[in-house]
């Protein structure tokens, strides 16, 4: 049975100021590098299995995929274009407060019933959902008898908790995913168990 790490990355500081990141390219923060070595180093302590990394070809993604990497330390390392962030359209690189201005009904919408969002310019849920649990199948197959670790974003981790868990995407929300938390799936090569969600005890606590 093989073991998936699905890790978001670390901290932005586009997190801490609530601007919609999206696929806009936006690196750690001096807190996000720290959460990234915290994670490869829980990592570690796993004993994995001839591991591998996959990870959002977006920077946040990628340089917490590389700190990783690093720490335990593991020789291969793949961008995965299906794990990119959620395009949020006209949205991106706007703070909450002006979207809230500017789109106050699709913004209380995207609160309450995301799972029926097509964000303008951009894309929904549902094509995220459909194209990162694709791609997660893919590579639990591929590397059945190895331990992967996924690195990517809040919106995709939740989504594709969501198509594991049977839950519709409207229960988007009542999943939690900190910076640099830590998911455990295991594939038996038919179908995922999941073990643990938004686990962030690695974390330091000066954080």
């Amino acid at each position: 049975m093989g073991r998936i790490y699905l890790l978001r990355h670390g901290q932005t500081a586009w997190n801490k100021e609530e601007v919609f990141r999206g696929t806009l390219d936006v690196p750690l923060d001096d807190v996000g590098r720290r959460q990234a070595r915290d994670a490869g180093r829980a990592l570690k302590r796993k004993g994995l299995k001839d591991p591998v990394i996959y990870c959002s070809p977006q920077a946040r993604a990628r340089e917490t995929a590389e700190i990783v990497a690093a720490e335990i330390p593991v020789q291969e390392l793949h961008p995965e274009p299906a794990f990119r962030d959620l395009n949020f359209g006209e949205w991106q690189g706007m703070p909450k407060t002006e979207v809230a201005r500017l789109y106050p009904d699709l913004l209380k919408k995207w609160a309450t019933e995301p799972a029926g969002i097509v964000f303008p310019g951009g894309e929904g849920l549902e094509a995220v959902a459909d194209r990162a649990e694709e791609a997660l199948y893919r590579l639990a197959r591929e590397n059945l008898h190895r331990d992967m670790i996924l690195v990517s974003h809040q919106v995709v981790n939740k989504v594709i908790l969501c198509r594991l868990l049977g839950a519709g995407l409207n229960v988007f929300w009542r999943l939690g995913q900190d910076t640099a938390c830590l998911n455990l799936l295991e594939y038996n090569g038919s179908h995922f168990v999941v073990q643990t969600v938004n686990d962030t005890h690695h974390l330091s606590a000066a954080l």
